[in-house]
């Protein structure tokens, strides 16, 4: 949320994708349908995508930066309040997968170092299934020592840990009976069905906060998508880019995604959605392709939110078809 540039915009409008989560401001995080239906409004207005995040628990050190000035900015590494309400992302993705038929659902974030990777390789390939192939995976390391330390998974050894999953799903989506023999985790002639809608599973984003060796390596073998968490400079984008050419692999095929961030005017109000837009047409002219909203930002109330996502595709529509002109 994420990116930008110089440049004049492409012809063809960005995919947009909606944030449900941190979304506290406008719902309860006790009305989980009205997020659902925040997803349709999304579905019914046009955008491409939504996106649910995730932690398992939040602890001490959850918020030793600092709480964000205004509780509608985004929840990220150091300020959050360890009471902040984050539900399971995949059990959320489902129930929106039930009620919308267009729509990319977004596991954004997931942990799954915190995880079992034939356990969390069987619920990524029943919500890919249960969704006709509309779902896409984010998995992280993510960077609370706390929540690691609850769940017993050594913090030191995440990256290790994610690197594994990675290599054990493709073991387990793409064959049966599936064996891998890792440092950490083993499992042979397993069976794990059904498969995911899509041979070989679900398509895989990957970010954070810098491009270090291995998330290159990552989006190399892995990744459809490449989304950072913060600025990221014309350097960083070749480095990725190389590391796809280097691996045999176009670098076309990695969906770049960027997004908005509201500007407040202080502790209590919203931003203004116009100074947000604007941050869209310099990305756009660096390649991304795929723009992130959270309503929250700049509605009062769940309610307002289809009326804001029809605006927010218009407003789009109209920006890159005049950037073009």
């Amino acid at each position: 949320m994420r990116s930008s540039g110089g440049g004049a915009a492409p012809k063809a409008p960005p995919r947009l994708v909606l944030l449900l989560s941190e979304n506290w401001t406008i719902v309860s995080p006790r009305d989980l349908r009205s997020v659902v239906r925040m997803a349709v409004d999304a579905e019914e207005a046009g955008f491409d995508a939504v996106m649910v995040s995730e932690h398992v628990a939040l602890g001490p050190g959850a918020d030793a930066d600092g709480l964000p000035e205004n509780p509608r900015d985004y929840a990220l590494p150091g300020n959050q309040d360890p009471a902040t309400p984050w539900p399971d992302a995949l059990t959320l993705l489902a129930g929106v997968a039930a009620a919308t038929s267009r729509l990319r659902l977004v596991a954004g974030s997931i942990i799954p170092p915190l995880r079992h990777p034939v356990l969390l390789a069987k619920q990524i390939a029943t919500l890919d299934l249960l969704s006709e192939g509309r779902l896409v995976v984010q998995p992280t390391v993510s960077w609370h020592r706390a929540e690691y330390e609850a769940l017993g998974v050594p913090f030191e050894r995440r990256g290790e840990l994610l690197d594994e999953h990675l290599a054990a799903w493709r073991e387990l989506w793409r064959r049966s009976p599936a064996s891998f023999e890792g440092r950490h985790y083993r499992f042979h002639d397993v069976w794990l069905e059904p498969k995911p809608f899509r041979e070989g599973g679900p398509p895989m984003w990957f970010g954070g906060s810098s491009v270090h060796p291995r998330l290159l390596r990552r989006l190399a073998s892995y990744g459809s998508g490449f989304d950072p968490l913060g600025p990221v400079s014309d350097g960083d984008l070749e480095r990725v880019r190389r590391a796809m050419v280097e691996a045999g692999r176009d670098p076309a095929e990695l969906e770049l995604v960027g997004g908005t961030r509201g500007r407040f005017p202080g502790p209590v109000g919203v931003a203004d959605l116009d100074t947000a837009i604007a941050q869209i047409p310099p990305q756009l002219a660096r390649g991304f392709t795929t723009i992130c909203v959270k309503p929250s930002q700049f509605v009062r109330d769940a309610r307002e939110v289809g009326a804001f996502c029809r605006e927010v595709v218009r407003r789009v529509r109209e920006l890159v078809v005049g950037g073009a002109s």
